[in-house]
């Protein structure tokens, strides 16, 4: 069999596949969901990637839709080609938590713009298509998988304990020049511990508060089937975890999800097929109140020595009648033996709103809908046919709270008969009693879609190939919420409407041209520029199939493509009416004396001027591709480089569009105007080998991509050339040069003024003065380096599947390069009275100024030293072993004469190991929740 017949048959397959019974004779990958159809994936020519989830589900456990997609397809780290895409689950714009793996047939990341230019603008930063399960011709078949595992904390913040603390606040206070907070009774008896509750050394990462891991539960069961005439797909789903916290109402917290998916597709007559899916989603959220995350990164170890959480009644003097009369009225005595602590600076705590202040339960209600008709119209021309969709999402959100106000009391300690007593105390607010619960608030998303298109696909002479498809697509978003508790939600709706037209020809599957044209519709722009054109062209060309490639027997495909893209999108203008003028009227906006003296009144003043000729902004791109397949298909490789520009995003020209009296006293008449050009260029990867030798299967795939950025036109003016952002990378970061620690008053003296507040000290940060001027502020920062906002210089995935038998290993993981970060968080940038991690044991003094690796403590806001420089900047090049899965395949022989058709067992774990120099830091969570490496066990059972 020649080449050509076998690209013919590869045709005829995804042709087919558009029938009612095309699920029946798919193979595994050989057509790709695109924008509006499918293509056999031999003759795509577009930077489109795909990825089996189906496949991808026998080896891993993961069931988060996207989990592991970055580990398969290059281009993609959570963005498409550094931009934010679009997802769409069976065409309709949803977030990506809306499904579980489970329920995946297949994951599509569209890259480049002629593959989304039919979606219209708000695609114009790529799209990730899922597409969900189906039933099949079939028998019933009911597969079922239950998952139990454990998450364990990475890594906790390491603060100081109460005596290290107050010893070095007291330094800080020394450094300021004030007299030391803590006397040295108070921080040798927090040293010892004899008496927590008068010196406490509070830490809420401690196994007093937190469990050593947290439990989680899945579990999913799909069933399918059908005949030719009705096929069916039902997938249902369970989802708990408990909390990480222990303690009070946390200990009780938990997430628990139940979901439904199921689809139905119908041959309702040789001509008419309809299909319909619904999926419901009910998550509840319970947890305490107060903010325990945040308290424990923030909350002083000591309290201040005002207080402790909780305060014994066993050692409080009774003889007082006021404690009595507290203890005796109190609703709120802890196990019968404490009273809540607190002072007039922490009238509450996260651990006395954890025990007494209630819960909130937050309520998640999710409804999906969609169906959908196709007709066959061969009966008019051969190969056309017609489809249309419709399908409506609702989502709410609601709270169930229960609130409860308390007093904290805060103690006196004293000494009686040799101990310590708390001699008195003073109540602060007053203990509330209720038993209500309340609706805290609600949200409501909807979102509305509707499609129609015409398709036409036939081949002429065996050898000509033509499609086209003509689509009208639309969607609106809308959000609201209660007025009292989270606005008023959006007055306008995210909308959607375009009209699109492909046509496509290849010849004999060797040469190929394609056109796509969209007209989009933007209500954000002024009358008259409304409307905008995308067109798009791809051309490609497989070489192997030339009669000079005959010989080279070694290799199975060679196919190179090229398109260019002039997309319009109005994704970049943030609001509505922004070409209007816009004026406010009040005393506080323009106050106008008359002429005649007179007091005179208020009058409107401009917020901005009007520009009716603002239009949408361009994605411009050309690209060109390479996909290859070697030995037998044992190699695979699929290259793409690209260069877009994105032309027209808006500035409002302050610096050198137009004049300066344009933003003055009587007001800002600077219109919005179409400026502002930005480029990302770079190229991705994906190379695979797959080899079977005897009982082993081995499949190893490597992606990467190679990114870079650049401001290309920027409206500004600066004193200094290096001090412009254009010509720069987008994600490029300002910063001061540091040159150390100052070493002395004299090294101050003698160096450049430094401007960023209060008294620069011998053991502060010193910057270089890169304009010469003698003074240090932000006229010396410069370019420090990317920060991989939108993707890093290089990230790239890597997996792989060794199966020997019935084992089958998987392993998946990714890393980057080329990137920079700042160690900019509360745990490093301490201000004042913030609590002080470990960080701190390397600060300067005089004694260890040779070997210091942080500036003073200072019980100021420490604004010089907390400024972004090339002190605190650090890589972020990373490795990680994202998931690890043994699974094994009992052999079916076992199963022979019992219902059971199959039974596999696994073991896994996700986010194991990360291998970067600052893994700690990377892995650390200051404020939230920690960051947990997870393990888990499981079965799955086809019946």
């Amino acid at each position: 069999m020649n080449k050509n017949n076998i690209y013919i048959g590869c045709l005829a397959l995804a042709l087919t596949s558009v029938s009612p019974v095309l699920a029946q004779v798919e193979t595994e990958d050989s057509v790709v969901n695109v924008a509006f159809g499918k293509v056999a994936k031999e003759d795509l020519v577009y930077a489109v990637s795909s990825l089996n989830m189906n496949e991808l589900s026998k080896k891993t456990a993961n069931n988060y839709s996207l989990s592991n997609v970055s580990s398969y397809i290059s281009g993609y780290n959570g963005n498409v080609w550094g931009q934010g895409a679009l997802v769409l689950i069976d065409g309709v714009p949803r977030d990506a938590s809306m499904v579980k793996a489970s329920e995946i047939e297949s994951v599509t990341v569209m890259k480049d713009a002629a593959a989304v230019a039919l979606y219209g603008s708000r695609a114009a930063k790529g799209v990730v298509l899922i597409t969900t399960r189906r039933g099949k011709v079939a028998p019933l078949s009911i597969d079922v998988r239950g998952t139990a595992g454990w998450s364990v904390p990475k890594v906790f913040p390491k603060y100081l304990d109460s005596d290290c603390y107050m010893t070095l606040y007291n330094e800080a206070c020394a450094n300021d020049g004030i007299a030391p907070k803590y006397d040295a009774a108070t921080i040798y008896n927090a040293n010892q511990g004899t008496n927590p509750y008068r010196y406490p050394s509070l830490n809420l990462y401690s196994s007093d508060y937190l469990r050593q891991s947290k439990f989680n539960v899945n579990g999913t069961a799909d069933v399918y089937g059908g005949t030719e005439k009705t096929r069916y797909y039902l997938n249902l789903g369970v989802d708990y975890n408990n909390s990480l916290i222990k303690y009070g109402e946390h200990a009780n917290g938990k997430d628990f999800t139940f979901n439904v998916r199921g689809n139905v597709d119908m041959t309702l007559a040789e001509w008419l097929t309809a299909t319909t899916n619904a999926a419901v989603i009910v998550n509840d959220n319970n947890t305490g109140r107060g903010d325990y995350w945040g308290n424990a990164a923030n909350m002083r170890v000591n309290l201040e020595g005002q207080f402790a959480p909780m305060l014994p009644i066993s050692m409080m003097d009774t003889n007082n009648a006021t404690i009595r009369d507290y203890i005796a009225a109190s609703n709120h005595l802890i196990d019968g033996q404490y009273l809540l602590g607190g002072s007039t600076s922490y009238q509450s705590n996260a651990l006395s709103e954890a025990l007494v202040a209630g819960y909130t339960r937050q309520k998640y209600r999710k409804f999906l809908f969609d169906v959908a008709v196709k007709a066959d119209l061969s009966g008019i021309t051969k190969g056309l046919a017609f489809k249309t969709a419709f399908s409506v999402d609702y989502n709410t959100h609601y709270s169930e709270a229960y609130a409860l106000g308390y007093a904290v009391y805060q103690p006196t300690w004293g000494n009686i008969n040799g101990k310590d007593m708390i001699i008195g105390l003073n109540k602060i607010n007053e203990d509330k009693s209720s038993t209500s619960e309340y609706v805290g608030q609600a949200t409501y998303h909807q979102t509305m879609m509707f499609s129609a298109q015409f398709d036409y696909i036939r081949t002429f002479s065996d050898l000509h190939n033509v499609s086209a498809n003509l689509v009208g697509w639309g969607y609106q978003q809308q959000y609201s919420a209660d007025e009292n508790h989270s606005g008023e939600g959006a007055y306008h709706r995210t909308s959607n409407v375009n009209l699109g037209l492909r046509a496509a020809y290849n010849y004999a599957h060797r040469y190929y041209v394609d056109f796509s044209g969209n007209v989009v519709h933007s209500a954000k722009l002024p009358e008259g520029k409304r409307n905008g054109f995308s067109p798009t062209v791809t051309l490609g060309w497989r070489i192997s199939n030339e009669k000079f490639m005959e010989n080279a027997t070694w290799l199975d495909d060679l196919r190179i493509t090229a398109s260019y893209a002039n997309i319009a999108q109005d994704i970049d203008i943030s609001d509505y009416y922004m070409y209007k003028a816009d004026y406010q009227f009040g005393p506080s906006y323009g106050w106008y004396q008359w002429a005649d003296g007179s007091v005179g009144g208020s009058t409107a003043s401009s917020r901005k001027g009007a520009n009716d000729e603002l239009t949408f902004i361009r994605r411009k791109e050309f690209r060109v591709g390479l996909d290859a397949a070697f030995l037998n298909r044992m190699f695979k490789l699929n290259l793409n480089y690209f260069n877009q520009t994105t032309s027209g995003l808006l500035t409002q020209g302050s610096s050198t569009i137009y004049p300066s009296f344009y933003n003055s006293g009587l007001g800002n008449f600077l219109p919005w105007k179409n400026f502002n050009e930005d480029r990302r260029s770079g190229f991705d990867f994906a190379a695979r080998m797959d080899k079977k030798f005897g009982d082993w299967e081995v499949g190893i795939g490597f992606s990467g991509m190679v990114y870079t950025s650049k401001a290309l036109t920027r409206d500004e003016v600066w004193e200094n050339d290096y001090l412009y952002r254009q010509n720069h990378a987008l994600d490029a970061s300002w910063g001061y040069v540091c040159e150390g620690f100052f070493k002395d008053q004299s090294d101050i003296d003698n160096s450049p003024k430094q401007t960023f507040g209060g008294t620069v000290k011998p053991g502060d940060l010193k910057y270089s003065d890169i304009n010469k001027d003698g003074v240090i502020d932000s006229k010396d920062q410069i370019d420090l380096g990317k920060m991989g906002w939108e993707a890093a210089p290089f990230t790239f995935g890597v997996n792989a599947t060794v199966k020997w038998k019935n084992f089958t290993l998987f392993i998946a993981g990714g890393g980057r390069t080329g990137a920079y970060g700042y160690k900019s968080n509360a745990y490093y940038w301490n201000r004042g009275t913030s609590k002080f991690s470990e960080v701190a044991l390397g600060r300067w003094t005089e004694a260890t100024a040779a070997t210091a690796t942080y500036p003073r403590l200072t019980t100021g806001d420490g604004t010089n030293n907390y400024q972004n420089s090339t002190f605190w900047l650090y890589k972020t090049d990373n490795f990680t072993l994202n998931n690890v899965q043994l699974t094994y395949d009992l052999p079916k022989s076992i199963f022979n004469h019992i219902f059971i058709k199959g039974l596999s067992v696994y073991a896994g774990a996700n986010d194991l190991v990360m291998l970067a120099k600052e893994r700690e830091y990377m892995e650390m969570a200051i404020g939230s929740e920690p960051l947990y490496r997870s393990f888990y066990l499981g079965f799955k059972v086809n019946m």
